[in-house]
């Protein structure tokens, strides 16, 4: 997958008629986090961050839900 810069995923939503507030919340995240990680205020590395980083295609990455599980699937023989 080719990774977007935050103002290619910001184009992309005008071009799609999507506020970056709409998408927000249709994935279920704080409006003020995704402008933050468009913005460049946070790092992406954990947690809702690097969900969004993921989604809106800034950075590769695996969404963990459980981070119980997080190395399990490495580790199966």
């Amino acid at each position: 997958m080719e990774l977007r810069t935050p103002d290619q995923a910001r184009a992309e939503l005008k071009a799609k008629g999507i506020s970056i507030t709409q998408w927000a919340i249709a994935n279920k995240f704080s409006p003020n986090l995704v402008f933050e990680v468009l913005g460049g205020r946070k790092k992406c590395v954990r947690g809702q961050a690097h969900e969004i980083a993921i989604k809106l295609g800034l950075k590769n990455g695996e969404i963990c839900k459980d981070p119980a599980t997080a190395l399990e699937s490495r580790f199966v023989a």
